[in-house]
């Protein structure tokens, strides 16, 4: 990217640091790399980011978290039905997972599983865009009519859901994962909304 962008210096470094540690970790990524990438002077992530790759990593998560929160809000939002929702949310994920060849979906989930051991910054603001997303998702049922702990644990399984077949379908270069995960998905909505109907996956 040249440096003559019109896109403001600081946003540069974010979005190439962003995409260079998706693609090749956060540990294995440079700041000559990153420099390079977003097409920025030296110096210049030390005079956005005093404290240096790290906060520059901090920056990336906290953006990337509040990006897929507005995806999540985009979809569970207003008068949605939870249950389409959840459907929509899920096909939508297996064909963005086939559609991008099965790149990372998840703007933070590379970056957060390498540096939740060793860089404690990084790692609470990588918890917190995640209960963010569940947050969201848990008020969107109550909202609709869900007892308040069973949305709260329901957003937590539909996290642990889509996350973990996003990573198998990663691996297997299939979107199945997505699919399967998301039929079940639908079953824990339908039931945490009415508790007392039997749900049958379709």
């Amino acid at each position: 990217m040249s440096s003559g962008s019109s896109v403001p210096t600081r946003q540069r470094l974010v979005t190439a640091a962003a995409e260079l540690f998706r693609r090749q970790g956060y540990a294995a990524t440079g700041i000559k790399a990153i420099l390079t990438a977003a097409g920025a002077p030296y110096g210049s992530l030390y005079h956005f980011f005093p404290g240096g790759k790290a906060e520059l990593g901090r920056a990336v998560i906290d953006e990337g978290g509040l990006a897929y929160r507005a995806l999540v809000e985009a979809f569970y939002s207003g008068d949605a039905d939870p249950v389409e929702a959840t459907r929509q949310f899920f096909d939508g994920g297996a064909e963005l997972l086939e559609s991008t060849g099965y790149a990372d979906a998840c703007p933070i989930a590379t970056i957060a599983g390498e540096i939740a051991d060793t860089h404690e910054p990084m790692r609470l603001a990588a918890a917190a865009a995640f209960a963010s997303w569940m947050s969201t998702f848990a008020a969107h049922l109550v909202d609709h009519g869900a007892d308040p702990d069973q949305a709260a644990a329901a957003a937590l399984e539909l996290f642990c859901l889509v996350e973990g077949a996003f990573l198998l379908g990663r691996t297997t270069r299939s979107a199945e994962p997505v699919r399967t995960v998301g039929r079940r998905a639908v079953a824990i909505v339908a039931e945490t909304l009415n508790p007392t109907s039997t749900t049958t996956l379709r």
